[in-house]
């Protein structure tokens, strides 16, 4: 490369990733090409990936509606150059690449593509056309996705005695996988046998029933004008596993989802200067939260003290408007942490003894008056930073005949009150911050689901004690993680097994359901809002992040790189050079970044490549 080259590339760099919000090196390539079919013609959302060698960074971009892709400016290195389309074989170079390259690809189809593909196309595919059917489709729907994705089950193939040992375990065994001493599942073991005869005509060794007549459309538009970077985390040490990487990080999607073991990630935030934190929720050694190097990818630890010697563990995080990052934190007892990110100073709090500690599936959020709101097994606390007190809203309705509602997400609004989530009893708590009163909100059942109960399974659901949130009756709506709007008067719930985002009026306590695209394949997660009252879930099983418009009614759906990334959280920067999307991969052990490329920024990307 002459040195004219190299300073107008570089300037170039500059200038993509100040308008891309991507960090900013001096870059000598400039990778690009286009995507055909088995026909010769070109392919549009086609997902497109860059890693350099010896790098835990990788590069996502999509091509057009000509086939054409082009990243980033990226420093100059060998990359491994992937691209990927649902239903066809990944194709794989490995490239040298300083100045401008040009590297083409050709996909192939393949015959058995069930295996790349992500949970909610599964789901879509399975028989539902009888009453019977839909039935079955809606247990395994619920059952079957409550701690995992349904690719990770459905990518294989078992007979029916094969399903049937599988449901045996899994109506007996928690959240983690452990078998415990408890009575069965009762919606499992009252219909194990039709589920085990449907699941194997499904995906069993013969003929399948399932119809993949409906794959979803490759991304166009703003979808495909997007710019990922995915962070590779290191594998827990703590997990046994006899290597330090993992032979499937979900990168190929033809190697299918991936197990999940050594994963440390759950939450992430950015902090103001673009760095990544995450928090991790497993025993290690090594670390509390995380920092990750953006430009880099260079991890810093910051360990805490915890229970057994190990770290002290985490789950939620929140960033604060002034930039403080603030998580709950498992010390002697379930508490609350503040980390500022400059100096990476950590101050532990505590709730007094006879007070319950934070715990449950904690969500940390601040609210409009600087409080810091976190879930608690029964309810939710809210702490002041100023004070340095904490003050406790238990759920007014807790034990119940079917079960306890612990609490699952947390969120607080912007006149300082509190809200939370009774996943296994469909209830929003309410907290008053002002007067400390307890009130609550019962979300509507699913009537399609609970008109199809039959009199003999209701007999048995009637005495059945769910053992945990993840077991749920098929008429639940399931409300795990949520969102306020900091600019209005509205909480959004992400309703997991209804398939909707739950939009209530915290001044009214008004309730309105938002049907996701695909319910009946599709779960939420976590809510979060942005600057324009735009309501962003995490469409946990489907690879896919969610977008919706209130103003125009309208939903757009990113598609993720990696497969299988089960991603339980989704945070925001918003930034004068516009807005960034913080994804943690729970399942891939890893965290994504999603940027954005006007139609501008594209076309002058693609004149330079050119």
């Amino acid at each position: 490369m002459t040195k004219i080259q190299s300073l107008r590339v570089s300037a170039f760099a500059l200038a993509a990733a100040l308008a891309w919000g991507l960090p900013a090196f001096a870059a000598d390539a400039i990778l690009s090409g286009v995507v055909k079919g088995p026909d010769g013609k070109p392919m549009g959302g086609v997902t497109v990936s860059a890693k350099a060698r010896g790098s835990t960074i990788t590069t996502t971009v999509f091509t057009d509606a000509d086939g054409f892709y082009v990243m980033p400016a990226l420093s100059a290195a060998t990359y491994r150059l992937r691209a990927q389309a649902l239903t066809f074989d990944s194709a794989t170079s490995i490239v040298p690449a300083d100045g401008k390259i040009k590297h083409d690809f050709s996909l192939t189809p393949l015959k058995d593509f069930a295996r790349q593909l992500p949970g909610n196309e599964l789901l879509a595919a399975l028989p539902q056309d009888t009453p019977e059917d839909a039935a079955m489709h809606r247990i395994i729907r619920s059952q079957c996705t409550s701690c995992h994705t349904a690719s990770f089950v459905l990518q294989h193939k078992f007979d029916e005695e094969g399903w049937n040992k599988i449901l045996t375990l899994m109506k007996s065994v928690n959240v983690y996988g452990v078998k415990v001493e408890r009575p069965p599942q009762a919606v499992i073991d009252f219909n194990q046998k039709q589920l085990a005869a449907y699941l194997a005509r499904a995906r069993g060794p013969g003929e399948t029933s399932m119809k993949f007549d409906h794959m979803r459309p490759r991304p166009s538009g703003e979808a495909a004008r997007v710019v990922f970077r995915e962070y590779d985390v290191p594998i827990n040490p703590e997990a046994g596993l006899p290597d330090k990487t993992t032979t499937n990080d979900g990168s190929d999607w033809t190697l299918g989802t991936p197990s999940g073991l050594g994963s440390t990630v759950h939450d992430a935030w950015q902090d103001l200067d673009g760095n990544i934190w995450h928090t991790s929720n497993v025993p290690n050694h090594v670390s509390t939260v995380t920092k990750i190097n953006p430009t880099t990818g260079e991890l810093n630890h910051v360990k805490i003290g915890g229970p057994g010697g190990f770290s002290a563990p985490t789950h939620g995080m929140t960033r604060t408007p002034d930039g403080s990052l603030w998580f709950n934190i498992t010390t002697s007892k379930g508490g609350l942490a503040h980390l500022d990110p400059k100096t990476q100073k950590v101050d532990v709090y505590l709730p007094p003894e006879g007070m319950m500690p934070t715990g449950g599936a904690v969500t940390v959020d601040y609210d409009g008056k600087g409080f810091i709101w976190v879930s608690a097994p029964a309810g939710a606390l809210r702490f002041d930073p100023r004070a340095e007190k904490f003050t406790e809203y238990k759920s007014k309705t807790f034990k119940t005949p079917n079960g306890d509602g612990i609490t699952y997400g947390t969120a607080s609004d912007r006149d300082g009150n509190g809200w939370w989530a009774e996943m296994a009893l469909d209830i929003i708590g309410h907290g008053d911050g002002a007067t400390g009163a307890v009130s609550e909100l019962k979300l509507t059942p699913i009537k399609e689901e609970l008109d199809r109960v039959s009199s003999a399974a209701m007999a048995v659901y009637d005495k059945a004690v769910a053992p945990d949130f993840n077991s749920p009756f098929p008429w639940q709506q399931g409300p795990r993680r949520m969102g306020t709007d900091k600019n209005a008067d509205v909480l959004w719930v992400g309703d997991s097994w209804g398939g909707n985002l739950a939009k209530i009026d915290t001044k009214t306590s008004d309730i309105t359901y938002v049907p996701l695209p695909f319910p009946k394949a599709t779960l939420p997660y976590h809510v979060a809002v942005d600057s324009k009252h735009e309501a962003w879930t995490n469409l946990w099983m489907t690879d896919q992040v969610g977008r919706f418009d209130p103003a125009s009614k309208t939903w757009t759906l990113f598609d993720l790189p990696s497969r299988g990334g089960e991603v339980r959280y989704v945070s925001l920067l918003e930034t004068s050079t516009g807005m960034q999307v913080t994804l943690p991969y729970f399942r891939d052990n890893k965290v994504a970044v999603m940027s954005f490329r006007s139609e501008a920024d594209l076309a002058a990307a693609k004149a330079e490549a050119n």
